[in-house]
């Protein structure tokens, strides 16, 4: 858990460590203990609800797992610098798709589902190429209360299971296995230290399993039944290559979209697409807050691949026809709860994806866990990843105009969860406002954007990134301030301001310069008396917000013509925030007003 001083304790493996295999594995199990069962059940809700084959849902089922074992390789191992976070994500099937795909398969089938999935997977990947135009729209603001939001979505999933027993069985044997499975859960995550609480969850989900056995309520017939390999081809839909002509006649039909049907599914799924990738955002920049001992500024292209690896996994999951996957946050709890950033995590829950793909026997021994034991760990990590998000928005201070947006957005998402927000007054979108993450997410993107929106016009320039540069940004810099009429002193701290984050950011690409002349921009608009500067300029190495929390106890490091411009824009400015993006950076400077 983070503590005051910016580190987070009792981090046993950060991301860049590697533990044992068996630690690996271990840990590994405890991933596909929590979601294996949510990743099958959603699919299976979507199949049956759209009123599909069995022989299709086995397909289906199949194929999810081959997807989420993929992608949660790809996230921990990065293909190149530009898909994948590089920590652990674990991968599943998205709840937020649930009612377009069920739509689309009674609308046309799997091959129509197929389509509009591929389809929307490429407006994925162009969120995350573009991502930094939207960083004044999806702010840690919006993303942490997207966060929140999702414990208001699967908070109450997790009470149901705890609940959630066989007709007959006895009347407490549900909230008693519950309560085991919590009870020893939560004290190992407290008290324990060292390896013990790296088998909490493994410990409790056995205690939760002995109660259960104990009141009858333990089934292992789904065990004997399935089978010990298998590979159901022949439920896959597949793609007609046949070139006669039929296959002519239908060609500019398939290449426009499958007619119809598709262009008025389409705005959907992109729009449930979007809420997909703010959920991705914000797991992608909290699982940076809980991976590293000592608390980093989030690195946006993290974020950026995390968004890109989110987009393959949809991609995939068209081509081979099942429902979409997205990051599941409970990811960011485990490795709070654990103590274990280590990307070999991520590679083995890969690995034992795939395999209990080809071993369905291997995947019933899972899938038979009773509810209540899952719901009890459910109801533990989402809580934990509640306060996640919490700190996520607090993280630059909260004033009136954030927290109006949180707690409105939180609470109209909570609303239309609980139906008390009726969602039938609002005609086609009422089925995806249903859900409490994209009805909450979408209000903080458009009080987010109307904020923006209805501010002080901000004023900008352009030039190259070199030291010529200066003169020309203090000159504008001198009419902006007669502009905004800012007082003496602080047009001073602005100018100083902006000296001195020039100077930074001009040292960090000295040594690059394969991207050759780079452009800056530099942006002004008054705020409260004072002043709040944009530079945007081609990416540097490392991180500013690092570096200047750096400079306060090991100055002597560096040189000292960095380590003088750092503090002195620590002194000038109120607050300093550094976004990495590939081939951007990103540096908002905000000044107070003196005087």
């Amino acid at each position: 858990m983070a503590n005051p001083s910016g580190t987070t304790q009792d981090l046993r493996f950060q991301a860049d460590e590697t533990p044992s295999y068996p630690v690996s594995f271990g840990l590994a199990f405890q991933y596909i203990l929590l979601n294996i069962a949510g990743i099958v059940i959603t699919v299976a809700i979507v199949v049956r609800a759209g009123g599909e084959s069995e022989l299709y849902l086995t397909w289906a089922a199949f194929a999810a797992l081959i997807v989420c074992g993929i992608t949660t390789l790809i996230q921990a191992k990065p293909i190149g610098d530009r898909i994948g976070a590089g920590y652990i994500l674990l991968m599943g099937t998205s709840g937020v798709f649930i009612a377009v795909s069920v739509a689309a398969l009674q609308r046309g089938g799997p091959a129509l589902l197929a389509t509009l999935i591929v389809a929307s997977s490429l407006f994925q990947f162009l969120i995350s190429s573009r991502l930094s135009l939207l960083r004044r729209f999806i702010t840690p603001t919006v993303a942490g209360t997207v966060i929140m939001l999702i414990a208001v979505t699967v908070m109450p999933i997790g009470f149901d299971l705890s609940f959630l027993a066989p007709e007959g069985a006895a009347r407490g044997a549900a909230p008693l296995t519950a309560l085991a499975t919590m009870a020893v859960t939560v004290v190992i995550v407290l008290r324990a230290r060292g390896a013990l609480r790296l088998w909490g969850a493994v410990i409790g989900a056995v205690v939760g399993c002995v109660v259960a056995a104990g009141f009858g309520i333990y089934n292992m017939e789904i065990v004997g039944d399935a089978l010990w390999f298998g590979v159901p081809a022949a439920g896959w839909p597949g793609f007609d290559f046949g070139l006669g002509p039929e296959f002519w006649a239908m060609l500019p039909a398939f290449i426009f979209g499958l007619g119809p049907e598709f262009w008025a599914m389409l705005p959907a799924f992109i729009f449930v697409t979007l809420v997909g990738a703010i959920e991705t955002i914000g797991d992608g920049m909290a699982i940076q807050r809980v991976s590293w001992r000592k608390r980093r500024a989030t690195d946006f292209r993290a974020v950026q691949g995390a968004v890109a690896a989110d987009g393959v996994g949809n991609l995939l999951s068209g081509l081979f026809a099942t429902v979409p996957n997205t990051t599941y946050s409970n990811s960011v709890s485990i490795v709070d709860i654990t103590g274990i950033a280590a990307r070999r995590v991520g590679v083995c829950i890969g690995l034992i994806f795939i395999a209990l793909a080809f071993f369905p026997k291997a995947a019933a021994v899972l899938l038979a866990i009773p509810d209540p034991v899952v719901g009890a760990y459910i109801v533990v990590l989402i809580a934990i990843l509640f306060v996640l998000g919490l700190e996520m928005v607090a993280q630059d201070g909260i004033d009136y105009r954030k927290a109006t947006i949180i707690g409105v957005s939180f609470w109209i998402g909570a609303g239309f969860q609980s139906g008390q927000i009726p969602s039938d007054y609002f005609g086609w979108a009422g089925p995806l406002l249903e859900n409490g993450m994209t009805s909450g997410g979408l209000t903080a993107i458009l009080l987010s954007t109307f904020m923006e929106l209805t501010g002080p016009r901000r004023r900008r320039i352009e030039t190259s990134l070199n030291v010529e540069a200066q003169p020309k940004i203090q000159e504008f810099l001198e009419r902006f301030a007669a502009r905004a009429k800012l007082s003496e002193e602080t047009a001073h701290r602005v100018s100083l301001a902006a000296e001195e984050t020039l100077l930074v950011l001009l040292d960090q690409i000295e040594e690059d310069d394969a991207l050759g002349e780079r452009r800056l921009r530099v942006t002004a608009r008054a705020e409260g008396g004072g002043a709040e500067l944009e530079f945007l300029a081609a990416a540097g190495e490392g991180n500013i917000e690092d570096r200047m929390a750096f400079v306060g106890t090991h100055a002597a490091e560096m040189p000292v013509e960095q380590d003088f411009s750092l503090r002195l824009l620590r002194h000038v400015a109120a607050a300093v925030r550094h976004q990495k993006y590939h081939d951007t950076d990103i540096v908002s400077v905000r000044v107070e007003a003196v005087g």
